[in-house]
């Protein structure tokens, strides 16, 4: 796959409910990313595919047992990523590279605690959740607000229209607005205007919820630096704990997503997300060999 054996990389493809990842171990192999390098792997068309690339590192705090990194498809490194937490805690130990478990992993924002049951579920400890809107950050100001049980939504003017959002801080921000129904939400117009308006700093993660019941909800995600992902795992756990402080849901609530089921805990302090993860296939890649080829065809 190319002259210089140590631009080889060998890589995992896994998925959480659809959400689809290019899985890098860095314990064992140098791992050098760009964001030409990830951009190259996530291609649809010319590299192997996905909506993120997660790569698995040494650990530089001794309160973690690895560090844990998350890239978008187009080459943005991202604070944290639910689905691929899970993917990442199946793949250290399918890869036998610790069997501890729980696991401790470093993210940008801190350390999280993921645990892997006999029957192929991972549970993972979410971390802080905030409110504030400049934890997102997001600039609300002159923005008309309402409250909504002890939640407060922002109205955030958009082309040709507007949505109520939720802004929720999962070590990556949310917004989240409740619609009708997802089949037929508009997030194909409204989440790139979401995600990339100008009043979100580091951009956003735009979730349309669905509530069926007190314990269920239907969720479209379109996802920073991804666009819309068949599951999306902070997404699943903001629209969860938007929902409970509007008073419309109840924990532990069933989070449909196009990808599969995941169910979100939270008492108002320790968020749990549980849900599957799964290898689909292996390989090998000469990394700058497709970069340029890729350059090539732009």
């Amino acid at each position: 796959m190319g002259d210089n054996p140590s631009m080889i990389w060998n890589f995992t493809k896994m998925h959480g409910a659809g959400n689809d990842f290019v899985v890098l171990d860095g314990v064992r192999q140098t791992i050098d990313m760009t964001p030409e390098r990830a951009r190259a792997l996530g291609d649809r068309h010319f590299g192997v595919g996905a909506d993120q690339i997660l790569l698995v590192e040494r650990a530089t705090r001794p309160d973690a047992d690895f560090r844990y990194r998350i890239f978008n498809n187009d080459g943005s490194e991202v604070e944290h990523c639910g689905n691929g937490a899970r993917c990442f805690v199946r793949f250290v130990h399918e890869q036998g590279l610790s069997d501890k478990n729980p696991l401790r992993a470093e993210i940008v924002s801190g350390v999280i605690l993921l645990d892997e049951s006999a029957d192929g579920q991972v549970t993972v400890d979410m971390g802080v959740t905030r409110f504030d809107p400049a934890a997102l950050p997001f600039d609300a100001t002159g923005l008309a607000t309402r409250q909504q049980g002890q939640d407060t939504l922002y109205t955030l003017p958009l082309d040709g229209a507007e949505a109520d959002l939720s802004a929720v801080a999962i070590s990556n921000p949310h917004a989240v607005q409740v619609v009708p129904d997802v089949a037929t939400a508009a997030v194909a117009r409204l989440g790139p205007q979401i995600e990339s308006h100008p009043r979100f700093a580091r951009r956003v993660n735009a979730g349309f919820m669905q509530i069926i019941d007190r314990h269920t909800i239907a969720l479209r995600v379109y996802e920073r630096g991804a666009g819309e992902t068949l599951a999306c795992g902070t997404g699943a756990c903001a629209a969860v704990a938007a929902g409970i402080r509007r008073g419309l849901l109840d924990s532990p609530v069933r989070v449909q997503t196009r990808g599969g089921v995941l169910t979100i805990a939270w008492d108002g302090a320790q968020l749990r997300m549980t849900g599957p993860a799964q290898s689909v296939f292996h390989g090998q890649i000469d990394i700058d060999k497709l970069v340029f080829s890729m350059a090539l065809n732009r």
